[in-house]
């Protein structure tokens, strides 16, 4: 298991993507495979499954720690990945929201996408929009960028796609999405071509029930 680093999922956005974009931010090439069934090698029988450094990682927040602190993107001391955990944790509740839409019945997708709406506007970036403009700084967090950082560019992104005015109010948001942008390893990420995933479609959807035996 040495060099690039294995991610193994279905060919979608999932639970993987802000691995890859972690990874994808921090310049850092990996291997993909493609799973089509569920097997009896994984830990809790649970995708994504990332192999690095010797080791089978499972669980999305166990892979996301370990990818931010090799890469030196989780802060400089206990104070600063605090707060890093708790901007992260805050974006997660809205990617939630993001990632569970594709699955919504068909006569709850208008209340659920207007819901995304509402938190992104009334709850989250009007967060983010304070933070920036009280820090002062390019980044979330001290002035390095961070995981935090890439995980709220992915939110703004993914936001964007279904509601593309949201940050129509957010001036900080606004600057801070082109800057995050323009850093050259997530600008190649955002290329066409790289291994940044489309949005959900039914394939992909009807993929996800196949293959976790949902509904």
């Amino acid at each position: 298991m040495s060099g690039k680093p294995r991610l193994t999922y279905l060919n979608g956005r999932g639970r993987m993507e802000s691995i890859r974009w972690l990874l994808a931010a921090a310049g850092v090439e990996v291997a993909l495979l493609r799973l089509s069934v569920l097997d009896g090698s994984l830990l809790y029988h649970q995708l994504p499954l990332v192999e690095i450094d010797g080791m089978k990682l499972v669980q999305c927040r166990a892979i996301l720690n370990y990818i931010a602190g090799k890469y030196n993107l989780y802060g400089k001391d206990l104070k600063e990945r605090a707060l890093i955990d708790m901007y992260v944790e805050g974006i997660s509740d809205l990617m939630q929201l993001i990632l569970m839409f594709p699955f919504s019945p068909p006569d709850a997708k208008e209340k659920n996408l207007a819901t995304i709406a509402e938190k992104a506007k009334e709850r989250y970036f009007p967060v983010f929009e304070k933070i920036l403009k009280q820090h002062g700084q390019d980044f979330l967090v001290g002035n390095r960028f961070s995981w935090a950082d890439v995980q709220l560019t992915e939110c703004i992104l993914a936001v964007e796609e279904k509601v593309p005015s949201v940050l129509s109010g957010f001036p900080q948001l606004q600057a801070f999405k082109t800057k995050m942008s323009n850093i050259p390893t997530i600008k190649k990420f955002l290329q066409p071509g790289s291994q940044r995933k489309p949005p959900p479609d039914e394939n992909y959807v009807a993929t996800v029930m196949k293959v976790f035996k949902l509904g």
